[in-house]
C-alpha cells in the first residue's frame, strides 16, 4: 500500500453549504396565498421615497432554503408603474410541525433586466445574518435569488475567492442560495453552469457606479 500523503489545511476556513437544499416545490395554491398575504403586507410598509411604485402584479416565488432554524422563500413582482418588488417571506417550524412566526421583507427597484442587455443573471440579495470566522472576522450571510438570462443552465453556484460555498439546481429557471459574503475582503460571484459543467455566465452582487468611477479617474 502506498503511503498516504497528508492534505494541507485549507486557507479558506469559511462556512460553506450551510443551508438545507430546497425541500418543497415552488409555492402554489393555498400555501402560495398564505405567503402572498405576508409579502403584500410587507409591500404596504415599503418606504417608496415619494415614488409611486404602483400596484403589485403576479408574485413569482423562488425555491425555499432553510438556515439557522428559519426557512426563506424569496419572491419578485412587477408593478403597474414598471417597478419590481423583491423580497422574501421567512418562517420557523412551530410546535405542531407547521410553519409559524412569519416575517417578510420587501424592497423595490427600477433597474430591470430588459433595460440591461449586458446582464447574464438577474440577481437579488439580502443579508440575513452574520457568521464569525477566524480572528473575529465576519461574513455577511446573504440570501441570493434570481433567474438566468441565457439559455442552457442547470446549476448555479455562489463562489467566494473561487471557492464554491453554495449551489442550487434551477427550478423552473429560478434559484435560491444562502452564502457568506464580504469575508476577508472577498466578495461573492454567482456562476451559471450547464449540465456538462460548462460555465455559461458569471455576475457579481456588486454593481459599479459609473459616476463614481469617472470621479475617481478625474481625481487621479
Amino acid at each position: 500500500m502506498l503511503p498516504q500523503t497528508p492534505m494541507p489545511p485549507t486557507d479558506r476556513f469559511v462556512i460553506s453549504f450551510a443551508a438545507e437544499p430546497p425541500q418543497e416545490a415552488l409555492p402554489y395554491g393555498r400555501w402560495a396565498q398564505t405567503l402572498a398575504e405576508h409579502f403584500l403586507a410587507a409591500v404596504g410598509e415599503v418606504d417608496t421615497e415619494g415614488e409611486d411604485v404602483g400596484q403589485p402584479g403576479e408574485i413569482a416565488w423562488f425555491p425555499d432554503r432553510t438556515y439557522g432554524g428559519r426557512t426563506y422563500v424569496p419572491a419578485v413582482a412587477r408593478t403597474s408603474e414598471g417597478y419590481e418588488l423583491f423580497g422574501f417571506v421567512s418562517f420557523s417550524e412551530g410546535a405542531s410541525g407547521g410553519p409559524s412566526d412569519f416575517d417578510a421583507t420587501v424592497d423595490f427597484t427600477s433597474e430591470l433586466a430588459e433595460a440591461n442587455p449586458d446582464w447574464r443573471l438577474d440577481l437579488n440579495d439580502d443579508v440575513i445574518g452574520t457568521w464569525r470566522g477566524e480572528q473575529g472576522k465576519t461574513a455577511d450571510m446573504t440570501l441570493i435569488w434570481g433567474v438566468p438570462l441565457v439559455p442552457g443552465g442547470a446549476v448555479v453556484t455562489a463562489e467566494l475567492a473561487n471557492l464554491a460555498v453554495d449551489q442550487c439546481e434551477l427550478v423552473e429557471e429560478r434559484f435560491t442560495m444562502i452564502a457568506p459574503d464580504n469575508y476577508r475582503s472577498d466578495y461573492l460571484e454567482v456562476k451559471l453552469w450547464s449540465k456538462s459543467g460548462e460555465q455559461l455566465a458569471a455576475e457579481s452582487l456588486y454593481v459599479e457606479d459609473e459616476d463614481e468611477d469617472e470621479d475617481a479617474e478625474e481625481g487621479e
